[in-house]
């Protein structure tokens, strides 16, 4: 390690600042805490902003199923539109507006809009000192032995003084479980065997490379009569040729197994369709949304806001068309990881290039011209997401971890998940995986709604580091339901909480989880704290 080192000492070090590591320094701040977040890109909020991805919840998420700060972070955005944009009178009124009015999620939005809600919400916290917040660093040592992290040490991304953190406790949110290797905490990656786990969906063997595609994902509006063409992507004929073995058409096209059915369906795509915005009732369980891609992932709505105000809808690409599923980037060389993500780049700018010059339009002409990238909505110069999005992480071998048989009516025989005694929220949303790296096709069928075990926070060996995102004690199938915004919102908040606690009560997470006194406590803390721990009658797989 070249370079000099800044040495910082905090209670309680949280390495990710996605949406599971902001709510874990908010919950061990809240809680007294002196926190450190760091984050390797410039913007916190992870899924929600540097990746792109606007909100994706359950139906009931307006009314229930979700902690009370991720309720104030949803609110947050919506009274962030209501204040500083120009919205019709109608829009503005509606208590569940949503700005894009896309069809995946009743709250699509803007990544920058997300930054400046989750900016505001820990501004009390640095402005005391409390909180330290250090963008532009990813961790690349640790110095820890069974299990106890004594000091992360952290690198500038874009190179000088690196940054080593010792701490009582240590988060890892980030988004792949970088500390988990480092840190020498025992994980798993890609598919579990069947005889580990017993879950049906599972393979005989396991398949530790075979992890879900990754996207890097990017948002567009269209000009009609302007030609706002990208130049040919280096890798365009490679990727205009690939075709998937089940997929029944070329991978850029506007073709795809149906995730649910694996039907090989084609979507409909037509930029500004002026659709009835107020009409949108986002609710998967009655309707995926996805057979229009336009309005699918809005972002922007231009009917929801005063005329004049936007010449276009804005709309996240996120598609099945983007998804990189040729090899993983997880535990292998950094160049190769590296090589690998300008693949997913190349495959992204190439979808756009075929929107822009080849794609059917329902005219039958070819290609939209005006489609334009917009590089200020993504933060970016070159209009791609700042950030991969990660579908999933090295996860933790836990306490507890959930298994298909736990949360699918399917292997359950029955419409409820199981049931955990420590539970420290809830979650709820389908067993969604997309095509991963092994060849596998989508794996995407019911869950029951379902609990978040303490145990499935806590590595089996015991220590100081939690899990606080993607990567706590989940299979590669049941994170299929687990992976989603609220759901990483409420681990990382659990973490946090729990680190704080345990500070507080000279106590070890282990100490926690097996003194169900200790578990007691623990959950009325949680409780008062704005925790769901189970769910209300009348909720239902989907």
């Amino acid at each position: 390690m070249s370079g000099n080192i800044a040495d910082e000492h905090t209670q309680v070090l949280v390495v990710g600042g996605g949406l599971g590591g902001v709510a874990a320094a908010l919950a061990a701040a809240r809680s007294g805490a002196t926190v450190v977040l760091t984050e390797e890109f410039e913007w916190i909020g992870g899924q929600s902003t540097s990746q792109g991805v606007p909100l994706d919840e359950h139906p009931w998420i307006e009314d229930f199923g979700c902690t009370r700060s991720y309720r104030r972070y949803r609110d947050g955005i919506r009274d962030y539109y209501r204040r500083a944009y120009p919205l019709t009178d109608e829009a503005a009124a509606r208590s569940d507006l949503n700005p894009g009015a896309g069809w995946v999620s009743k709250l699509c939005h803007e990544p920058r809009v997300a930054v400046a809600v989750l900016e505001e919400m820990l501004a009390p916290y640095r402005s005391s000192g409390q909180l330290r917040l250090f963008t532009g660093y990813r961790p690349v040592a640790a110095d820890a032995v069974d299990g106890v992290v004594a000091t992360v040490t952290l690198a500038p991304v874009g190179g000088g003084t690196h940054l080593r953190v010792g701490a009582d406790y240590v988060i890892d949110a980030t988004e792949l479980g970088d500390l988990l290797p480092l840190a020498g905490i025992d994980y798993v990656t890609g598919f579990e065997s069947r005889a580990e786990t017993g879950e049906p969906s599972a393979p005989e063997q396991a398949q530790p490379d075979n992890i879900q595609a990754l996207s890097i994902c990017f948002a567009v509006e269209h000009q009609a009569g302007a030609d706002h063409t990208i130049p040919r992507p280096a890798q365009y004929e490679k990727w205009r040729a690939v075709q998937p073995e089940f997929w029944g058409a070329p991978l850029v096209s506007w073709t795809a197994p149906h995730p649910r059915t694996l039907e090989i369906t084609s979507r409909h795509f037509e930029p500004n369709t002026g659709d009835d915005v107020l009409a949108v009732v986002a609710d998967q369980s009655a309707n995926p949304g996805d057979t229009n891609l336009w309005t699918f992932r809005r972002i922007i709505a231009a009917d929801m806001f005063a005329k004049g105000t936007f010449d276009s809808d804005l709309t996240l690409v996120n598609w099945p068309s983007i998804d990189y599923f040729e090899a993983p980037v997880i535990d292998v060389p950094e160049d190769v990881a590296a090589a690998r993500l300008e693949d997913a780049r190349q495959l992204s700018l190439s979808m756009l290039y075929w929107m822009q010059t080849e794609a059917p339009r329902p005219d039958g002409g070819a290609g939209w011209p005006g489609l334009r990238l917009r590089p200020d909505v993504m933060g970016t110069e070159d209009g791609l997401a700042m950030a991969p999005y990660h579908r999933e992480s090295r996860r933790i071998r836990a306490l507890t971890t959930v298994t298909e048989q736990d949360v699918s009516p399917a292997a359950r025989g029955e419409d409820t998940a199981r049931s955990y005694t420590d539970s420290v929220g809830v979650g709820m949303y389908r067993i969604d995986l997309h095509p991963s790296t092994g060849g596998d096709n989508y794996i995407d069928v019911p869950a029951a709604p379902f609990q978040i075990p303490l145990g499935a926070l806590i590595p089996r060996g015991g220590g100081n580091l939690l899990a606080g995102a993607k990567n706590l004690g989940v299979t590669h199938i049941t994170n299929g339901c687990y992976r989603l915004h609220p759901v990483e919102w409420n681990v990382g908040e659990a973490a946090g909480m729990l680190a704080a606690h345990c500070l507080s009560q000279g106590l070890t997470p282990a100490d926690v989880h097996t003194d169900p006194d200790a578990v007691g406590a623990f959950q009325h803390l949680l409780e008062a704290d704005g925790f769901e721990l189970s769910w209300p009658d009348g909720v239902y797989a989907y």
